[in-house]
């Protein structure tokens, strides 16, 4: 990312907000785990699995799509056709979520019963199916948006949505929900689907002027064969993954219960999907935000045949995710067992999470490397690879989870998402045409592995010096074995300074 890159100042907007939001919703999330427990945060997500599968069908792929699309006419210097895309985009998304939403409806008290196993929730699935159509659509508008550039507008329509949503969900809990977990239910999907209208009107406000100011009047066909040609095979591949997914989810309680050592699937559940991993994926918000800004920066370069922009910023990406994962990993895996007890009360937390951390590097890039990809126009192939380690992830959970139980969960994490990395970067490498040097990674990886272990050496603290003390003191021994194996130089801490000069200067200048 060269100097005054607008990825750059983006992701930076884009991370700051969205740090915050995250922030704030995992607090929230501490708060709703301590009122309803480790079961009603296990039924809790559940239903949420429920719900993301149903907005999944109900989209067929049209965020992206939108995304695609604008960038693309914005690379080829054609703004003015964007209004039809988006109106074409509205309409393919209204018939799919209308379909969807009124088979969710109609289904959710056979679902709460025989899936959730908690006929309680049953007013929940009722409440997303009724906003969905309007949830799709906002996927739509923010589609749009990031391909635009808008970044400030998206994050100021983030923060009054979160804080719609957790506002009205705190005073609804706060008059009628109580402890009961099917009224906690459904206080969140309340405070949800009226964040999502609210959102929704702000956009729509926004384009609006967005269009008159531009001065766009023509009124052109929607191009729905091109959007049938982007959307629908990402709608196939995500439905058959989310379904996979949410399937996954509904299986793993009832797959858990049957092993021996079980005492409270639900909870377990709970403990790993709802605690632990809100924790682990926090800091993912920092490159989930660049991932979002590769999306249309590789559409217009594709578009624009820049090869040589694009092999550079494969690079960059690659390296980045893979020195800011091996960062987070060692922090979380350092002040796991503090951070367990100090967010939930929950040595169990805080042992999971100590599991889980050395993957960090693992999901980190991937996701980073599937937006390239989806950038690259290379959507169908990251489709199937989507859809196939889910299919071995189901397998795998029905197989070892009587077995093993939440051991048999871990393997089946672990194994399924390095297959799903391993072909996304191939992928990659193949329409890139990047070369890949493994004496930069595998250094970076030896050097984490050991600041890691000397943490285990430091003594002990409880509270929030237990967290940050181990965490600070990996990082500081993780930056100087860096530099030391040369994986970082002083040429790194200048690029960056330059980029924040460069920002300062040109602000500076503008009149």
């Amino acid at each position: 990312m060269k100097k005054g890159s607008p990825i750059f100042y983006g992701t930076l907007l884009l991370t700051a907000a969205n740090l915050l939001l995250q922030l704030v919703a995992m607090s929230f999330r501490v708060y709703l785990s301590g009122r309803i427990g480790a079961a009603g945060t296990g039924l809790l997500q559940l239903i949420f699995a429920v719900r993301d599968l149903s907005f999944t069908m109900g989209a067929a792929g049209i965020r992206t799509c939108a995304m695609y699309l604008s960038a693309e006419e914005l690379g080829r210097g054609r703004p003015q056709r964007i209004g039809a895309v988006l109106s074409g985009c509205f309409h393919y998304a209204l018939v799919c979520s209308a379909v969807v939403g009124g088979c969710m409806w109609y289904f959710a008290p056979w679902l709460s019963e025989v899936w959730i196993a908690d006929p309680a929730v049953a007013p929940s699935l009722r409440l997303y199916a009724l906003f969905l159509p309007l949830r799709c659509l906002q996927g739509v508008m923010t589609g749009y948006f990031t391909a635009a550039g808008r970044i400030g507008s998206l994050v100021k329509v983030g923060f009054c949505e979160q804080l719609c949503s957790i506002g009205l969900t705190f005073f609804l809990l706060d008059r009628w929900g109580g402890e009961d977990a099917g009224r906690a239910c459904l206080c969140v999907a309340a405070g949800s689907c009226a964040a999502t209208l609210f959102a929704l009107v702000i956009l729509l406000l926004l384009y609006r002027l967005c269009r008159r100011e531009a001065g766009e009047r023509t009124a052109l066909c929607p191009p729905y064969g091109r959007i049938l040609k982007v959307a629908a095979p990402i709608a196939l591949a995500d439905d058959l993954r989310s379904g996979l997914n949410a399937f996954e989810n509904l299986l793993v309680p009832q797959r858990l219960a049957l092993f021996a050592g079980t005492v409270n699937a639900l909870a377990d559940y709970g403990i790993v999907c709802g605690m632990v991993f809100p924790v682990l994926m926090f800091p993912s918000v920092i490159l989930y935000s660049l991932a979002d800004l590769l999306v249309p920066e590789f559409s217009r370069c594709a578009a624009g045949r820049s090869g040589r922009r694009v092999r550079y910023l494969a690079k960059q990406s690659l390296r980045v995710s893979l020195l800011f994962g091996l960062c987070a990993a060692g922090v979380l895996f350092a002040g796991a067992d503090a951070l367990g007890e100090l967010l939930y009360e929950s040595a169990e937390a805080g042992a999971y999470l100590r599991l889980y951390a050395p993957l960090v590097p693992l999901l980190y890039m991937d996701a980073v490397v599937d937006a390239i990809c989806k950038g690259m126009g290379q959507q169908s192939a990251n489709a199937r690879y989507n859809v196939l380690t889910s299919f071995l992830d189901v397998t795998f959970l029905w197989v070892l989870l009587p077995r093993l139980g939440l051991g048999g969960y871990y393997f089946s994490f672990a194994i399924t998402h390095l297959i799903n990395f391993c072909l996304s970067l191939r992928r990659l490498i193949k329409v890139t045409e990047i070369r890949l040097e493994l004496g930069m990674p595998l250094r970076a990886a030896v050097c984490a592995i050991g600041a890691g272990l000397m943490t285990r050496l430091l003594p002990e603290y409880e509270g929030v010096m237990g967290a940050v003390f181990p965490a600070a003191c990996y990082l500081l021994l993780l930056v100087l074995a860096w530099m030391v194996c040369c994986v970082v130089s002083w040429e790194d801490f200048r690029w960056l300074r330059g980029l924040v000069a460069g920002r300062r200067e040109g602000r500076a200048a503008s009149p």
